[in-house]
């Protein structure tokens, strides 16, 4: 699914990732554990085309990423990859089911199709009385939720994920961790996860742990 080779990423003298390789396969979930600046933000954004790295190769679903020019990397990053961050980012003016649909309308789904797989989301993920609600009107795990629907909106081959429970109680830091486990079991969906929860990471199936830019167990 993923196969990361040898990145590199330097910001100035800063040498952030020292030849980083890593496989994630089919249907895993796996954690990215590790200290403050240990690098693991950096690798997620690279894997997830945010940012390209000095040196090394990105394969995602037997795509080179270094082959892709800016636009054809945004395509592939609205088609193949989900993000899902600590604070959810949705569009505050916009309601549940219009955040969701947003990643459709990028990839130039029909309003009526979009609206369809949205709806049909939030359903699947217990919002469907939320919906029409804007983000001000949701609580904090049912905006997660929202954000999670919004990452599996193109049904995408991955879904990254950056402390997606950091902001939560512990209440919903449970529900979202069991969502998770539920997404892989019966959608068949990938994760990789930079998280500093360690429920997260030992419901995993693979934990890895980074420090000083590099992968010192997996």
């Amino acid at each position: 699914m993923i196969r990361v080779t040898q990145i590199e990423k330097s910001f100035g003298d800063l040498k952030v990732l020292k030849g980083i390789d890593l496989e994630v396969k089919s249907r895993e979930i796996v954690s990215i554990v590790g200290p403050s600046g240990a690098g693991k933000t950096t690798l997620l954004q690279i894997m997830g085309t945010l940012s390209r790295p000095d040196r090394g190769q990105v394969m995602i679903r037997d795509t080179d990423l270094s082959r892709l020019d800016d636009r054809r990397l945004a395509a592939f990053r609205n088609r193949e990859i989900g993000f899902v961050f600590q604070f959810h980012h949705l569009l505050p003016e916009f309601t549940a089911l219009e955040n969701v649909c947003i990643p459709g309308f990028i990839g130039r789904m029909s309003r009526k199709d979009a609206g369809k797989r949205a709806g049909e989301l939030l359903d699947y993920l217990k919002l469907s009385d939320r919906m029409h609600h804007k983000p001000s009107e949701l609580s904090g795990g049912e905006k997660q939720r929202v954000a999670v629907a919004r990452a599996l909106m193109n049904q995408p081959a991955v879904i990254l994920a950056d402390e997606p429970s950091g902001n939560l109680d512990s209440e919903n830091q449970r529900e979202l961790h069991q969502l998770f486990l539920r997404l892989r079991d019966e959608l068949g969906q990938t994760f990789v996860i930079v998280t500093h929860d360690t429920d997260l990471a030992r419901l995993s199936d693979r934990i890895i742990t980074m420090r000083d830019g590099m992968i010192h167990s997996a």
